[in-house]
């Protein structure tokens, strides 16, 4: 049997908001999509099976933590990543670049040999150079892989984000000359730049003249403002390729989505509505409900009880406030599932208002309500 290859379709525009389909040999991912981030290989207090559920069609893992714990060559010989955690969506890794710039004072940076890292865990040291980094996600088996770059902290100094937009370019010619040829899989390019103009176009066509699967936007979770965020989009959203996927890396908050998706961006994950989860806050169409809050005692009524698909609207706020505040694990497992329920509603919501052409009337409704 062939297997069959990666390929994104554009099926229909509202402004430059895009509703698609990307093809995987695992299953289709409906774009704009949003992936649930299960960095240790889990999307922690989840089932897999409960994260299907909620109409999740791809989720991300970490290159950098899987490298550090169990280790490729673990999950290679359990047979991958998809059989190591019992997962049969498409994956993306990420490449370990966010990792270059939050374990910063954990690493040094090479631009031969990569980064070299001393573990958070134990100290042993680690180098990750491009190469390596994409040789990790191939013994993981990701679907899709991300090139290794430099994720600057935000700032304005002007040479350091030159440095970086011209380090990652580097990285990048590497990464896909050690990616080579393989049309099952997919490699995504990142574009860096900070909030300077010139530096995220640049950045951009020297990755289009390399030539990738897929186009990520990095460095844009990292400090910056919503407002910030939106203009460098609003620059790019006119120069990324058209037929192929958009990611915007590490972002957010639905009304960043919103904004985002607006300005043509396909793909996003978070850790927000799992982490949000687990600590006692919910997402909902009405807004967002801080379940630890005394209010919560007498009220019985569910969380969201306009939320359509997946029935967790059995448990009452008042049960949920008890289980936060006596740190019962199951109360985080409950907030976890609901968020990430939300989130894959969100899109769908998102995804049809495109094909119907009334996306901004749907984006101005929410844009500052959730």
């Amino acid at each position: 049997m062939t297997l069959k290859k990666f390929s994104f379709n554009v099926l229909k525009k509202d402004g430059f908001s895009r509703l698609g389909k990307i093809s995987t040999h695992r299953g289709n991912i409906d774009t704009p999509a949003f992936m649930p981030v299960g960095t240790q290989a889990t999307i922690k207090g989840a089932f897999i099976n409960d994260i299907k559920k909620t109409g999740s069609q791809i989720i991300l893992s970490n290159t950098y933590h899987l490298m550090i714990r169990p280790g490729a060559d673990r999950v290679k010989k359990s047979g991958g990543l998809h059989k190591f955690m019992n997962c049969d969506l498409p994956i993306l890794t990420d490449s370990g670049g966010y990792q270059i710039m939050s374990l910063s004072k954990l690493n040094k940076i090479d631009k031969e040999k990569g980064a070299i890292f001393n573990s958070h865990i134990d100290g042993k040291q680690f180098i990750l150079s491009p190469e390596e980094s994409i040789r990790i996600q191939k013994k993981l088996n990701s679907d899709i892989v991300m090139v290794l770059d430099e994720c600057p902290k935000k700032t304005l100094d002007y040479d350091t984000i030159l440095r970086a937009v011209n380090l990652s370019t580097y990285w990048a010619k590497r990464s896909k000359k050690e990616f080579g040829n393989n049309k099952k899989k997919a490699l995504f390019g990142i574009v860096q730049g900070g909030l300077f103009d010139d530096l995220r176009l640049k950045s951009l066509s020297e990755l289009k003249k390399i030539g990738f699967d897929g186009y990520a936007v990095g460095g844009l979770a990292v400090g910056d403002s919503q407002k910030e965020m939106f203009k460098v989009l609003d620059l790019l959203k006119k120069h990324l390729p058209i037929n192929k996927p958009r990611y915007l890396m590490g972002v957010g908050t639905p009304s960043d989505i919103l904004g985002a998706v607006k300005r043509g961006i396909d793909m996003f994950d978070c850790v927000l509505p799992s982490r949000s989860g687990r600590t006692g806050l919910a997402f909902t169409w009405n807004g967002r409900v801080h379940i630890k809050n005394s209010k919560y005692k007498k009220d019985n009524k569910p969380l969201d009880s306009s939320m359509k698909s997946f029935d967790l609207n059995k448990y009452s706020k008042n049960y949920l406030n008890h289980l936060f505040n006596t740190n019962e694990m199951l109360g985080s497992m409950i907030l976890t599932l609901h968020n990430i329920n939300f989130y894959q509603e969100f899109m769908r919501e998102i995804r049809i208002n495109i094909k119907r052409g009334t996306f901004t009337k749907f984006h101005n409704k929410y844009i500052n309500k959730l």
